[in-house]
């Protein structure tokens, strides 16, 4: 807690297990009983235990908390929470209710050599005899050997359950909890989920963006109702396009570079028709204005995109390639990134890419993997008039073969089908306009986002000046 020194994952069990109010079930599938084993290893645990259990064998699993298709997934989670709750309520609200603030704790994780995942979440009362709230994460454990994977899942686990109990009102502080005596290296936090009264002012696109922030992953998902999604959910082995941006407005120009993109890349064959998912991402790079991130801002952007019906990426990738290498572990579909010709420049820096991943080469191997493809919006010289193309972006000599290839395979394209009039729209020029009440922005911006950013007075707005 703000102000103390941290505690190891021995003293948070024992703090938990010395606490007359708590007083719950544990229920695990796969990997052990790793958390509930550091409440018994620490002693006093029957002051919080009321019961474990292990449902190993699928059958068993299926007739206590019913049939699941996927046995590590968010369903089989919920299941597990639900279940257990009702049924701790069912035997000791009359006993302990008055004076028990009731929890249920569940996980359903598999650990491999590669990669082990799973979902934790907990139940509980805030308050003896208050309506339950819920926390749900997905962890991805990064360790190489499993009993390594199995540790880092027990800790992580006591590190919800305390934080739960401790930190529900300072959700921040939660997040930031969940690594303690670990590092990003051994585990990876890609999602998080709060509901119920205990978190009635949590906004779960904001702690997306904080999971990003302070290091837990790289990228975190939620959709354009808010909800947070854990990636595999939305993207297994389902064809991807995406749109990076600042979104700070969403411009109309920004708008087409999109669409014409999707249409391009639905015409694929390798898409065979199926719909892609469309993403629209925001980096960190992209968020922070000053000396941080602006909450407020990062909610009107996401509250603009949410009238569009899009679902929305906050990742901390600078470099296009990363991005495509991290949507590649769920999905070997093809990707497509719809951009603007000015965007070519950065991908084709060779001062972008590490050597230790190969330099620009390794980079580009990694970006048209699945493969990917490149959907080039023209861009306009506004000093000089001339329209940059990918067939006519000014490639260095030492590059021009490699570039030529990719040209002519098709993993890089130009839209062919674009609107003119929106060339010259440039949206810093949207924003600076907007914010000083010039209303030639209302013609550059959707019209049911202006609609949106004048009614909540969104990056700045100003009222229209008004003639004397």
């Amino acid at each position: 807690m703000p102000g103390q020194p941290l505690l190891d994952t021995s003293q948070k069990a024992r703090q938990i297990n010395h606490d007359a109010r708590r007083y719950g079930t544990f229920a695990e599938i796969g990997a052990g009983q790793e958390v509930a084993r550091w409440f018994f290893r620490v002693g006093a645990a029957a002051h919080t235990v009321a019961k474990t259990i292990s449902a190993y064998d699928m059958a068993v699993s299926d007739a206590i908390y019913g049939p699941t298709e996927h046995y590590v997934s968010r369903g089989r989670l919920k299941s597990m929470l639900e279940y257990e709750y009702d049924l701790l309520l069912e035997r000791l609200d009359q006993k302990r209710g008055g004076k028990s603030a009731f929890f249920v704790f569940a996980n359903t994780v598999t650990t491999r050599k590669e990669a082990g995942h799973g979902w934790l979440g907990i139940r509980f009362q805030a308050e003896p005899g208050a309506d339950p709230s819920e926390i749900y994460i997905h962890v991805r454990m990064l360790d190489r050997e499993t009993v390594r994977q199995q540790e880092a899942l027990g800790v992580i686990g006591v590190n919800l359950v305390h934080g739960t109990f401790y930190l529900h009102r300072q959700p921040d502080a939660l997040i930031r909890s969940l690594l303690d005596s670990l590092t990003w290296e051994r585990v990876e936090v890609d999602m998080i989920r709060f509901a119920g009264p205990a978190f009635a002012g949590v906004d779960n696109r904001l702690m997306a963006l904080q999971l990003v922030r302070e290091g837990l992953t790289e990228a975190a998902m939620f959709t354009a109702e808010g909800e947070a999604v854990q990636w595999a959910e939305v993207l297994y082995n389902k064809p991807v396009l995406v749109h990076r941006g600042s979104f700070r407005p969403v411009t109309r120009a920004a708008l087409d570079v999109l669409e014409r993109g999707l249409d391009q890349f639905v015409r694929e064959p390798d898409l065979k028709g199926e719909p892609p998912v469309v993403l629209m991402e925001m980096t960190l790079r992209h968020l922070t204005m000053g000396e941080g991130i602006d909450t407020a801002d990062f909610l009107g952007r996401a509250d603009t995109l949410k009238a569009l019906g899009k679902t929305v990426l906050v990742s901390n990738f600078r470099r296009f390639h990363r991005l495509a290498s991290y949507l590649s572990r769920y999905t070997h579909r093809p990707l497509g990134l719809a951009l603007g010709a000015s965007s070519l420049k950065e991908i084709f820096d060779e001062s972008f890419y590490n050597e230790s991943e190969g330099g620009l080469l390794g980079g580009l191997g990694q970006l048209f993997k699945n493969p990917t493809r490149l959907y080039v919006y023209p861009h306009l010289d506004l000093e000089s008039g001339a329209l940059v193309t990918a067939k006519t972006f000014p490639v260095p000599p030492r590059l021009q073969h490699l570039y030529a290839h990719l040209l002519e395979n098709g993993f890089i394209q130009d839209i062919g089908s674009f609107n003119r009039e929106l060339l010259p729209i440039r949206h810093l020029e949207a924003l600076a306009r907007l914010q000083a009440g010039d209303p030639i922005w209302e013609q550059w911006v959707p019209p049911k986002l202006v609609e949106i950013i004048k009614r909540e007075q969104l990056f700045g707005y100003k009222a229209t000046r008004r003639e004397p």
